[in-house]
């Protein structure tokens, strides 16, 4: 017999008893007709049919053509970006089942490009969901570990971090020599991959072409760059055990006197010229190129400047620096404001271009030797010149912090600063 012919007989059998009934009693006496005629022909199915508890999973999973639905539990674990696009119209992850047993995942829609696999359903789907964690908080599906991450994508991250807690000067140093040197010679190594002997070589290099200063910059930036990413990828540093050899720091030298005067007398004759008020200022102030556009007349007696030297966030720390006798004599020929916008690149060329065996940090150098060659309080001289530490001076910092000189007491002392030029 037929479904339909089941329904003809059972609906003939059961219908002329709802003859004369009010509408509610005939209408539930119908709903009990089809209910029986459906449960009667669940009976009538052969067993295979049935859904047994052992498939309801599998159900689950496989909707409709091999395509895995996420639950809403499953749908909160996904990133928030994501959750719509698969909580929308109930869209499915298809996926495919190969010979060796293992299922095959792939979805490359929306931007999301996923491919995971795995011996069962279930995990497969923790995969997936994992997989969009990563790509939404990476940009990579990959997770994180030292062993995926670039090395120079992880120290673009380092030189943001610095931007903001450094001074600009030291940031536009560290950027300049991960840009030029480093970035180049790390391209496509990921964190993982980099060990001892490839560093140790590479800064070899540097070291046998006699750049020991840029030597020992890389140094620190790649020591910088490989702490951070110990802490964080929990693996053990490849720069502890990298090492370069000493080698004597080139120190400044202070001007002769003959070279003094020789350099105001050119300033003098050029008072035209850009440079020439800016390097008498910072010759008779110590200041650091950096710090000359920041200074300013108090009186007849001090300047001040912005000390460069102090870590970003800090503050600005000012200093006062006095006018001493040997300076005023070269005051008529010092234009404040010019010398404050003068190109540092100017000033050094210039200074190359009279003295090829000086640089311009040198005249801060001469600053400090005269300084101390007049006899002017050595604590003072620190003061002045923006130091925090001198070997020539004995006090403690905690001293120095407890020393409050009088005014009268500097000026004495600055107008030691007497000699011929």
């Amino acid at each position: 017999m037929t479904q339909e012919e089941f329904d003809t007989h059972l609906k003939n059998f059961l219908s002329p008893n709802t003859e004369g009934k009010d509408p509610e009693t005939a209408f539930m006496l119908n709903t009990l007709i089809d209910a029986a005629a459906f449960q009667k022909v669940k009976e009538l199915l052969p067993p295979s049919a049935k859904t047994s508890k052992n498939t309801k999973q599998e159900q689950t999973d496989k909707v409709q053509n091999n395509g895995i639905k996420f639950s809403e539990e499953e749908i909160k674990l996904m990133p928030l970006k994501y959750r719509k696009v698969f909580a929308q119209d109930d869209r499915l992850v298809y996926y495919r089942q190969k010979p060796n047993g293992v299922y095959e995942a792939r979805y490359h829609r929306e931007g999301i490009n996923i491919e995971v696999s795995s011996k069962d359903l279930n995990t497969l789907k923790q995969k997936f969901i994992e997989a969009l964690q990563n790509l939404a908080s990476t940009g990579n599906v990959k997770a994180k570990t030292a062993k995926t991450v670039k090395f120079n994508e992880f120290a673009l991250s380092w030189l943001k971090l610095k931007e903001k807690t450094t001074k600009p000067a030291t940031y536009g140093e560290y950027a300049r020599l991960f840009h030029h040197d480093i970035e180049p010679y790390f391209e496509g190594k990921t964190l993982g991959e980099i060990d001892r002997d490839f560093l140790q070589n590479y800064l070899f290099s540097y070291v046998e072409n006699e750049k020991f200063r840029t030597a020992e910059k890389i140094h620190l930036i790649l020591r910088c760059i490989f702490d951070l990413a110990a802490s964080d990828y929990k693996l053990q540093s490849p720069m502890d055990k990298v090492v370069l050899p000493k080698y004597e720091t080139k120190k400044g030298k202070a001007f002769t006197y003959d070279e003094e005067r020789q350099l105001v007398e050119y300033c003098k004759k050029n008072n035209n010229y850009s440079a020439a008020s800016a390097l008498l200022l910072l010759l008779y102030t110590g200041m650091r190129r950096s710090e000359l556009s920041s200074i300013t007349v108090l009186d007849d007696n001090w300047m001040q400047c912005e000390t460069s030297k102090e870590r970003m966030g800090s503050g600005v720390v000012t200093r006062r620096i006095p006018i001493t006798p040997v300076m005023r004599r070269v005051l008529p020929y010092i234009d404040i404001e010019q010398a404050k916008a003068t190109n540092l690149n100017t000033i050094n060329t210039t200074i190359k271009r009279i003295f090829p065996n000086h640089h311009t940090h040198e005249l801060r150098n001469t600053y400090i030797t005269r300084l101390k060659e007049c006899k002017v309080d050595p604590e003072l001289v620190m003061l002045w010149d923006g130091h925090s530490f001198d070997k020539d001076v004995k006090t403690s910092a905690v001293d120095r912090g407890y020393t409050d000189f009088s005014e009268q007491y500097m000026l004495n002392e600055a107008k030691k600063v007497d000699y011929d030029i």
